[in-house]
């Protein structure tokens, strides 16, 4: 049985462009305070209608693929019947269905269980709301 549940809300600005906001330092920061040495879970989850949660290579071009891929699927143009907003915007709330607002993630004696070249992201297209929340919680 879990011995203990810490969460913490943090604030993230993600501007009024697309982008994918790179978490894992937030994720290490928490999990050093709440995970103590410890075995457990890190949820990770964004409470928006427009935004999701990956885990993914940043740095290499693997961001700016996954964003042009979103383009792609996902086009900012007027064929959404959601249509408040920007141009398009109807296309972030289907957003969340490709790309959830959560995240589970393994955590071994206190520390993120990423392979090498995974880092945990925030997506987000949604031009009209750069302030976004991400909550992260321990079980552990």
């Amino acid at each position: 049985m879990a011995d203990t549940f810490t969460t913490r809300a943090i604030d993230v600005t993600t501007g009024s462009r697309e982008s994918v906001h790179d978490l894992t330092a937030a994720c290490v920061e928490f999990l050093r305070e709440a995970a103590r040495g410890r075995d457990g879970l890190l949820n990770v989850f964004t409470p928006h209608a427009t935004a999701g949660l990956a885990v993914i290579e940043t740095g290499a071009g693997s961001d700016d693929d996954l964003l042009e891929t979103l383009r792609t699927l996902l086009p900012a143009d007027d064929r959404w019947r959601h249509r408040h907003g920007s141009p398009g915007h109807g296309r972030d709330h289907v957003l969340p269905a490709l790309v959830p607002p959560h995240a589970t993630l393994p955590v071994v004696r206190g520390e993120l269980a990423l392979g090498t070249w995974q880092s945990v992201v925030l997506v987000d297209t949604n031009r009209d709301n750069p302030e976004r929340t991400v909550r992260l919680s321990f079980l552990g």
